[in-house]
């Protein structure tokens, strides 16, 4: 990923000179022949271009483009991008770079522009903690798991709890209860596979259209109850609940993520003030590192060009490591002491 981020960054620090650099996705699984004949096709419009060099320009990278192309063989599993232009002022600079994605490609471009389109793939760079979702009435329910913006499905189930008996009597006593008893045996099994799915997310938000969604919570482990951020109404209980249980869901969602953030920066200026292992700089922080002393890494967001030695070593240490943001004041009191701090396991 921090060979993925340096390329992009230097892609998009790129400019042309005009509408000249040249940017094709190419998701997983679609024929490397369709894209050489649109590409053949666009380099056939391009030579109606008006300016000159700009037309050689479009056209040339159209034609490096795919020399490149020629050289794979299928499409790979995550996609393909590639993008080439020339990005020099007075003289001739040639970038070409062809990108196999760390997640695949969900979109298929080509564009032709003054800079390189870029978005789909620094998507992929945004931290991506998982929550859990559950979406849940007396009819039915579905279980599924929110990925950065993407939702999914992992279980729905159907209730054969029965209406509400309309006449009186012992006969209407007895089928209330045969229902209620049906109705916690529903709560369970939907309970007994949330707790074991969705044990190890970041979160979870819970949905539904009526009180079905509060009844169910008393169902849950006490650990999984735990993770519990918020409990959403919404009008479905299928694949569009989820949707919509998301879309309620984002101040929730966008409040833990800063939330997990906080709670590191104060756990590390708590330690500062009672003198326990903590260590903050480059250096102190990277000794810290060889000596396998470091339980968390704390970086701040725009820090990251610096700190890649840093996170390599966190990674061959076992270390996690924990982006910063500088959206709160914590965020930015950390950034002022330099942006690269560590919780240690021992002094």
């Amino acid at each position: 990923m921090l060979e993925f981020k340096k390329v992009l960054d230097s892609l998009k620090s790129k400019r042309g000179r005009h509408t000249e650099l040249v940017t094709v996705m190419i998701p997983p699984g679609y024929e490397l022949s369709k894209i050489m004949n649109q590409l053949a096709q666009e380099k056939g419009t391009a030579s109606n271009i008006k300016s000159k060099k700009t037309r050689l320009n479009v056209m040339d990278a159209l034609e490096k483009i795919m020399q490149r192309l020629a050289l794979f063989k299928s499409t790979p599993e995550t996609g393909l991008a590639l993008f080439c232009g020339n990005v020099g002022n007075e003289n001739d600079e040639w970038v070409l770079e062809s990108i196999i994605p760390p997640e695949p490609l969900n979109t298929r471009v080509y564009r032709c522009a003054q800079t390189f389109f870029l978005e789909p793939l620094e998507e992929m760079l945004v931290p991506k903690d998982v929550y859990g979702l559950v979406v849940i009435d007396r009819g039915g329910a579905s279980i599924g798991l929110l990925k950065g913006k993407n939702i999914q499905v992992l279980k729905t189930a159907k209730s054969l709890i029965p209406g509400k008996f309309r006449a009186g009597g012992q006969s209407a006593q007895r089928f209330e209860r045969v229902r209620e008893g049906m109705a916690k045996d529903y709560y369970k099994g939907i309970a007994e596979y949330v707790n074991k799915h969705l044990k190890d997310v970041k979160g979870i938000i819970v949905g539904g259209p009526g009180p079905t969604k509060e009844e169910f919570l008393h169902y849950l482990s006490s650990d999984v109850r735990k993770k519990v951020l918020a409990v959403k109404d919404v009008g479905y209980t299928d694949e569009y609940g989820l949707r919509e249980l998301v879309e309620k869901s984002e101040d929730v969602l966008a409040e833990a993520e800063i939330m997990r953030e906080k709670k590191a920066v104060q756990e590390f200026f708590r330690r500062i003030a009672k003198g326990e292992p903590v260590e903050y700089g480059k250096v102190p922080v990277m000794r810290a590192l060889e000596n396998g002393a470091v339980e968390k890494l704390l970086l701040s967001e725009d820090m990251l060009s610096e700190a890649e030695e840093l996170m390599a070593m966190a990674d061959a240490n076992n270390a996690e490591v924990e982006f910063i943001g500088t959206e709160t004041n914590e965020g930015q009191e950390f950034r002022a002491m330099g942006g690269i701090g560590a919780l240690l396991r021992y002094a």
